[in-house]
């Protein structure tokens, strides 16, 4: 149990939590392994339960109507998904799935209710937190309305260089774990857009592509383009 709230605890959705509240929520947290591909949930299905990475990653995703995906999201190991079914009954209002063998922790809804009610300190503390994620949403939409294609794939690109990326001497490469067509739903774009953008940083030295190998070779530059 010692080992679970650690682990509970490096986790940013959970990290505002006292050891004591930490121990409660750990008693209901449920462990699952998941291999790649595999469908966790699809957008419209009952919200059932809250998510978190130990390791792996998921892709969160939505499906237009004629059949376009948009990532909104690829999680990492700490990153939490689905926060807003707590305590709603909404559906999941994306899909989710797993991009690397993943093993994941998931808490059930009608558990934490439960919990809340035998504890209701818990419920403040939960609420800011479920604030903040709104926040983080607003600024997603945000984004997407105001900021072009060359900004968005800028952008996406800084994110994974600070989540993935690694310092060399000629800069810091990334391995993109997406492919060329799943950056272009994640910018909200074409594949051959979001491939022009991607020369056009490389034309502008500010990186450099080598297949999935992205290396940016200034920040600064790339930077400019947000």
């Amino acid at each position: 149990m010692q080992e679970k709230v650690l682990v509970l605890k490096s986790i940013p959705l959970f990290n505002s939590f006292t050891d004591v509240e930490l121990a409660m929520i750990a008693e209901i947290v449920q462990d699952r392994e998941y291999k790649k591909n595999r469908i966790l949930f699809m957008e419209g299905e009952p919200g059932e339960a809250i998510f978190f990475l130990y390791s792996g990653k998921v892709k969160i995703s939505k499906t237009s109507e004629d059949g376009r995906e948009h990532i909104l999201d690829i999680a990492d190991p700490g990153d939490t998904f689905a926060e807003v079914v707590l305590f709603t009954g909404a559906c999941y209002p994306a899909n989710a799935e797993v991009l690397e063998d993943a093993r994941v922790g998931l808490i059930r809804n009608a558990d934490m209710e439960k919990l809340v009610q035998e504890h209701p300190s818990l419920a403040l503390t939960i609420i800011q937190i479920l604030s903040e994620r709104l926040i983080q949403s607003q600024m997603q939409i945000k984004d997407l309305a105001f900021h072009d294609v060359f900004s968005r794939t800028a952008s996406i690109l800084l994110k994974f260089a600070n989540l993935h990326g690694i310092s060399t001497e000629h800069g810091i490469e990334l391995s993109l774990p997406i492919s060329r067509q799943e950056l272009a739903n994640m910018v909200g774009t074409t594949r051959e857009t979001v491939t022009r953008a991607l020369m056009t940083f490389k034309k502008s030295n500010a990186i450099d592509i080598n297949r999935q190998l992205v290396r940016i070779v200034n920040i600064e530059k790339l930077k400019s383009w947000v």
